[in-house]
């Protein structure tokens, strides 16, 4: 394999690891990086580096970090934003796997795109519920911007500098697998 392949997959897992936080956001930064050529799109996916996609997700962006600073209408998000985040997690490493077989770009686009973002964000869900739980929905707004944040971050260092947003998502997903064992550990006492 090619190391232009490797790094269009470090890209689109760390694109994917972003949208467990943020939908819309990493659809959003790929986007200005394709209309600003940053970034060579895979061919059915050249649309997604047009202005009006740019305008589009622009928008879609606003609305969701947005509606997450909403009470109740956060959690009712995270509903919904499951099963979004791992197409857009699909969506990105197709988008960005570039010269590569049909069959390979797919399956790591549903198992390392998909399964990352989906991963993050049960996560970030759990996070949220557990917030509401204990403060009330008060501490909500602190999650909402510490996703927005890891959303952001994630985008640009996955854009700019995708071997180390592939070391970032290893961190992230080790830091989870960490956290819930220390949970089931303490349920079981």
């Amino acid at each position: 394999m090619e190391t232009e392949s490797i790094i269009s997959i470090f890209l689109g897992i760390g694109l994917a690891a972003s949208a467990g936080f943020r939908v819309f956001l990493p659809l959003f930064a790929l986007s200005m990086a394709a209309y600003f050529n940053l970034w060579e799109l895979n061919d059915s996916w050249l649309w997604l580096g047009s202005l009006p996609a740019i305008i589009t997700l622009g928008v879609a962006m606003l609305a969701e970090i947005l509606a997450y600073y909403i009470p109740w209408v956060d959690n009712l998000l995270d509903t919904l934003a499951v099963p979004l985040a791992a197409i857009a997690g699909t969506a990105v490493m197709v988008a960005t796997a570039t010269q590569m077989d049909p069959l390979v770009v797919w399956s790591l686009a549903i198992i390392a795109g998909g399964g990352t973002a989906m991963a993050i964000k049960g996560a970030s869900a759990g996070t949220r519920l557990t917030s509401t739980a204990t403060t009330a929905g008060l501490g909500n707004p602190v999650v909402s911007s510490v996703e927005t944040a890891g959303a952001a971050t994630m985008s640009l260092v996955s854009i700019f500098a995708p071997v180390l947003a592939i070391i970032l998502v290893v961190i992230i997903l080790a830091a989870m697998f960490w956290s819930f064992k220390k949970l089931r550990g303490r349920k079981r006492t």
